[in-house]
């Protein structure tokens, strides 16, 4: 489990907005028009996208005993509400999608679909629990009213940058391609990181960093395009929740690419009785 400092709500929004102004819609008068986010990104994270789930197997791929948030940094109010998770409850009044939130979404096995909604709005649809998020690369789209699953997502192409190997990268972009998609979500309905109803609130906010990894492998199948390469997405999620967690919750996704939508297989939000 990585680890790092503890982020407060304020830099994490601020961090991003600050260093990328155009986020809310700002820019600088010396500036010019600003791009849009299709014209502007840095990365292709278009296609299909499968799991690969190759950590925390046990909590991922099956639901776990209730009670057990272990690698969740809850503090004493979120194992209370974790410990009172009742799965009945859920499906009386309709949560199943709980699980499928977007501080949760990621984490499940599942199959993405990444698409160009518009020219400012990259859209993320997941085969399981059929959700789709968006993420808005001309500033927030709350305007109050009641939160929901996938949230409100704002974002913004960080470009690579120039570094001489031995520290920190600097010295501004490198030309051409290369960087992260850096995704700020807030306004999220209460949901769980795992089906056993361990919680994320109302107040949380959501972090990540997309990142795209190709790799020549030599002769072999690859991604199924028979030219031995393949391609990786990666996902850093950070999770900040004082009403639940003690500190940052920290997890890494990786996804393959995959040739086409062959395997694609939307199913609906289920709850499931935990398997011991």
């Amino acid at each position: 489990m990585m680890k790092t400092k503890r982020i407060t709500a304020a830099a994490l929004v601020l961090g991003i907005i600050g260093t990328t102004p155009a986020l809310l819609g700002r820019q600088a008068v010396s500036s010019p028009a600003p791009q849009t986010g299709k014209d502007s990104a840095v990365i292709d994270l278009t296609g299909y996208w499968v799991s690969i789930v190759d950590e925390d197997w046990r909590w991922r791929m099956v639901t776990p005993a209730k009670g057990d948030y272990a690698s969740i940094p809850l503090n004493a109010e979120g194992k209370k509400v974790a410990d009172s998770w009742d799965l009945a409850k859920d499906d009386a009044e309709g949560n199943q999608c709980r699980p499928y939130g977007a501080a949760a979404l990621m984490r499940l096995p599942t199959r993405l679909h990444v698409a160009w909604k518009d020219d400012n709005t990259l859209q993320i649809d997941t085969d399981a629990g059929t959700q789709s998020r968006l993420l808005h690369f001309d500033g927030p789209k709350w305007k109050g009213g009641e939160p929901t699953w996938q949230g409100d997502s704002f974002a913004a192409w960080e470009k690579q940058s120039i570094g001489n190997g031995y520290g920190p990268r600097s010295g501004g972009p490198v030309p051409g391609k290369g960087g992260t998609l850096h995704v700020v979500t807030m306004h999220m309905r209460p949901g769980y990181y795992r089906k056993n109803g361990v919680p994320y609130s109302q107040d949380a906010i959501l972090t990540e960093y997309f990142n795209r990894v190709d790799m020549g492998i030599g002769a072999g199948p690859g991604d199924g395009n028979g030219e031995g390469n393949r391609s990786y997405l990666i996902v850093l999620t950070v999770v900040h929740d004082p009403k639940y967690l003690r500190e940052d919750f920290i997890t890494s996704e990786q996804f393959l690419h995959e040739p086409d939508g062959a395997k694609w297989h939307p199913t609906p939000c289920t709850t499931e009785r935990p398997s011991r």
